[in-house]
């Protein structure tokens, strides 16, 4: 598909081919999957969430510690920050490329170390 309107032609293509394999895989899942009827002689447990035959206890509602979330967003911040070293890396040798690049390189190492310096004195990293 060539011209102006092929690229929405094949994009057209796509949404029809995208939607079919959508509606196959429900009407799929509805004709095959296991039907619940109440005069099939099953206990009320059987319709349970899990079937592990242990009753549920306790209520549905769980408090997570935030020390995870604070390495989580630690680890994500200095994973994305350290990939802009890369870039730099490479480019580093280049004549154009002078002091300039290795002071505001430092200068990015030194507000990361700054970060790192501060979550240490606050005890964040520190594991209970």
């Amino acid at each position: 598909m060539s011209g102006y309107l092929g690229g929405y032609a094949t994009l057209g293509l796509l949404l029809l081919v995208g939607a079919g394999v959508f509606v196959a895989a429900f009407t799929a899942a509805r004709l095959l999957g296991p039907r619940r009827s109440a005069d099939s002689g099953a206990t009320a447990a059987k319709f349970d969430t899990y079937e592990c035959g242990l009753d549920p206890v306790g209520g549905d509602w769980a408090q997570a510690q935030i020390r995870y979330y604070v390495y989580a967003f630690l680890y994500a911040l200095f994973a994305v920050e350290s990939v802009f070293l890369f870039p730099w890396a490479v480019i580093f040798d280049r004549p154009e490329f002078g002091a300039a690049a290795v002071v505001e390189m430092a200068i990015f190492v030194a507000v990361l170390g700054l970060g790192i310096l501060y979550a240490w004195r606050k005890r964040i990293l520190r594991w209970t």
